[in-house]
């Protein structure tokens, strides 16, 4: 995992931790390196819930399985011992992805401590909130009938840091729009994914036109 990616992401979880609706933005590093132990926090209590949520999966997905070996024999049982053997599979797979995705955030947590992660990710967090309305106005321009207002503040972020990642930080359009769209798959949902990729490739290609 390259720092920058862990500075990206513990940047995004720092931006959370800031009202959207506040105009003064923290300048100093004190101030940014206080969000920076919110977001740590908050990172350490994701960690854990998704672990639970994992562990919920696996108990249905065995529940699950028991049941379709508890059904009695006959034609007219099949369907419902199948639907148990699918809710059982699905709930498996669902545990084993939430897994996945949980096991990579240690290894944020760890590499936090690191002097160039933790510089990116509060350059990069400083560098949202300091243009942040005019970050907005340009992102907005590529929204085509819809609002960033409108959608989830995690959503907002990851297009906030992408804007960033391109404008100030060289990062090549391909790179921040992947970026963008791992960061919704952990944080945000299937809509909010296909979102950012779509809104992050009208702003890369306006930008090339500009």
């Amino acid at each position: 995992m390259q720092s920058r990616t862990v500075s990206r992401e513990l940047a995004l979880l720092m931006l959370g931790q800031v009202s959207d609706r506040n105009g003064s933005a923290p300048a100093a590093d004190t101030a940014l390196d206080t969000l920076l132990q919110q977001a740590l926090a908050s990172l350490s209590l994701h960690v854990r819930e998704a672990l639970d949520r994992s562990a919920e999966d696996l108990q249905t997905a065995q529940q699950d399985l028991l049941d379709s070996e508890l059904q009695e024999e006959g034609a007219d049982r099949l369907p419902r011992v199948r639907q148990h053997l699918q809710d059982g599979l699905a709930a498996a797979e669902q545990a084993l992805n939430r897994l996945s995705a949980s096991l990579e955030l240690p290894r944020v947590l760890l590499l936090a401590d690191q002097d160039d992660v933790r510089r990116g990710a509060i350059d990069r967090t400083r560098a949202v909130l300091r243009d942040r309305e005019a970050i907005d106005q340009r992102l907005d321009a590529v929204m085509e009938g819809w609002r960033l207002s409108r959608l989830p503040r995690i959503d907002r972020d990851i297009l906030r840091l992408a804007a960033v990642d391109l404008s100030e930080f060289g990062t090549p359009s391909a790179v921040a729009c992947n970026e963008a769209v791992e960061l919704a798959n952990r944080y945000s949902d299937e809509q909010g994914r296909r979102m950012i990729n779509g809104v992050l490739r009208r702003y890369t290609a306006a930008g090339s036109k500009g």
